[in-house]
């Protein structure tokens, strides 16, 4: 492993479409649930180290993850699909908040998968309501 990371956050792109803030909005998401999988002990009992989780900005909403097979480097990766219309031409503020969600959603899958700790994960959803 070539980080320190235990959310690794990356996109790729399924259709064609210009976003702006993309990465940074990334960024910021990945930094913020990162500590929170951290507070909560998220990899204590978890069968790989870190997460690598790929958004694919698609035509839908699916985040429900497609998972691939824990790696030697003890990552699992998996990937989401997130519907672009939404991004294009959004302000960073509200990428955000659409890759917040999008994450949490597929983190507490991951969660309930491997029978990880998701009680702090699914209070964060909840306070997600006001934001």
């Amino acid at each position: 492993m070539a980080h320190n990371r235990k959310l690794v956050i990356g996109g790729v792109a399924l259709v064609k479409a210009r976003l702006k803030n993309d990465v940074q909005a990334m960024s910021a998401v990945r930094d913020e649930l990162e500590k929170l999988l951290l507070d909560c002990d998220f990899f204590a009992a978890a069968p790989f180290k870190w997460i690598g989780l790929i958004i694919r900005f698609g035509l839908k909403d699916n985040v429900e993850p497609v998972y691939q097979r824990i790696k030697t480097h003890g990552d699992l990766p998996v990937s989401i699909e997130v519907d672009t219309h939404p991004l294009i031409g959004a302000d960073i503020e509200t990428m955000k908040a659409i890759f917040r969600r999008a994450t949490i959603e597929a983190l507490l899958h991951v969660a309930q998968k491997y029978n990880l700790p998701a009680k702090t994960l699914e209070e964060y959803r909840k306070g997600l309501g006001s934001r």
